[in-house]
C-alpha cells in the first residue's frame, strides 16, 4: 500500500490545529523516537540504574539483550499496528512512527529479526541456568501479553489496561536482573525490599508514561487532563522516599527516587505544555524525560 502524506496523517488525527504548534522535535530526538530505539534506551539505562543502586555489577550481556529484546517486540509491535491500520482503512489510528515503521519495514522486519536471533543466543549461552528459569515467567507473560495484543481471538481476554500492563512488564524486565542476583548473592532483605519499593515507583512511572500518551494521542486530546495531577503526586512520592532513603544512609538509592520524582515532575511539565509541541515532539520527549538515572551513570 502506498502512503501519499504520513506525517499530515498522523498529525491530523490527533485532532488540534497545526497553528497551535509551537516546537518540533530535532533530527536526532526524530529518529530516536521514530527508529523505536527510545524504548530500548529508557530499559538499558534504568536497569543499569537499578543495579548500581542495589550495588550489583550486571554482565555486558544483561543490557544488551534488554536492549536487543526490546527493541525487537517494539519494532514487531509497530509493523503489526502498521498493517493492521492500513488493511482495516483505520489510518487515522496510526503515527508518524507507524508509517515510519512501514515505509522502512524491508529493512525493519529483517534487522528486527536478527535481533532476536542475537538476544535468543545470549540466553541460550551466556545466561545461567537458574536466572533463566526465573525469567522464563516473564517471557511467557509478555508472549500472552504481545498475543493478546494482536491475535483477534485474543483481545477479549485481556482484563487489566494495557498501559498497566506494559509498566509492570517493563520494569520486571529491568529490575529482575538486579533483583535475582541480589538475591543469590546474599543482599540483606532491608536493602532488597527498598529496590523492590523503587521498581515499584519506577513501574508506576512507567505506566505514566504510557498513559499520557495514550491520552495525547487519542481525540481527548483538548480536553481536560488528569496526567498532571498524576504526574505531580508521583513526584511528590519519589521526593518522600528519596528524603526518606537520604536519612536511613543509603544515597544511591535516595538518588534514583529522585530520578525518578524528576522523570514524573517532567511527565507533568510536558502535559502542561502538550499544545506548543508537535505530536511527535510530544511523544519523544515523553520517553526522553525517563532518561534522568543517565545523570548518574555518568559519574
Amino acid at each position: 500500500m502506498t502512503l501519499t502524506h504520513p506525517q499530515e496523517q498522523g498529525d491530523a488525527a490527533v485532532g488540534t490545529c497545526a497553528a497551535s504548534r509551537t516546537f518540533d522535535a530535532p533530527m536526532p530526538l526524530r529518529l530516536w523516537h521514530l527508529a523505536s530505539l527510545d524504548a530500548p534506551s529508557v530499559a538499558v539505562v534504568w536497569a543499569l540504574a537499578i543495579a548500581w543502586a542495589g550495588g550489583i555489577r550486571l554482565p555486558a550481556w544483561v543490557p544488551a539483550l534488554l536492549a536487543l529484546g526490546t527493541w525487537t517486540v517494539y519494532v514487531g509491535d509497530r509493523l503489526l499496528d502498521a498493517r493492521k491500520g492500513l488493511t482495516s482503512g483505520a489510518v487515522r489510528l496510526l503515527r508518524e512512527r507507524h508509517f515510519f515503521h512501514w515505509r522502512h519495514r524491508r529493512v525493519l522486519a529483517p534487522l528486527a529479526v536478527t535481533a532476536g536471533a542475537a538476544a535468543a543466543s545470549l540466553i541460550v549461552l551466556l545466561m545461567p541456568m537458574a536466572i533463566r528459569e526465573r525469567n522464563a515467567a516473564l517471557g511467557t507473560a509478555a508472549l500472552l501479553y504481545f498475543s493478546g495484543v494482536h491475535a483477534p481471538g485474543l483481545r477479549r481476554l485481556r482484563l487489566l489496561p494495557k498501559e498497566l500492563v506494559v509498566g509492570v512488564l517493563f520494569t520486571a524486565g529491568c529490575a529482575l536482573p538486579t533483583l535475582t542476583r541480589m538475591r543469590l548473592a546474599g543482599i540483606p532483605d532491608g536493602t532488597l525490599g527498598w529496590v523492590m519499593a523503587l521498581a515499584m515507583l519506577f513501574a508506576a512511572l512507567a505506566w505514566l508514561n504510557c498513559h499520557a500518551i495514550e491520552w495525547w494521542e487519542s481525540e481527548r486530546m483538548e480536553g481536560s487532563s488528569h496526567v498532571f495531577a498524576a504526574g505531580t503526586a508521583l513526584g511528590c512520592a519519589g521526593v518522600a522516599m528519596a528524603f526518606l532513603l537520604a536519612g536511613m544512609a543509603e544515597p544511591r538509592l535516595a538518588e534514583l527516587a529522585a530520578c525518578a520524582a524528576g522523570s514524573a515532575g517532567m511527565l507533568g511539565w510536558l502535559d502542561r505544555h502538550r499544545t506548543r509541541l508537535s505530536p511527535l515532539a510530544l511523544r519523544a520527549a515523553a520517553d526522553l524525560v525517563l532518561l534522568t538515572p543517565i545523570v548518574y551513570l555518568m559519574r
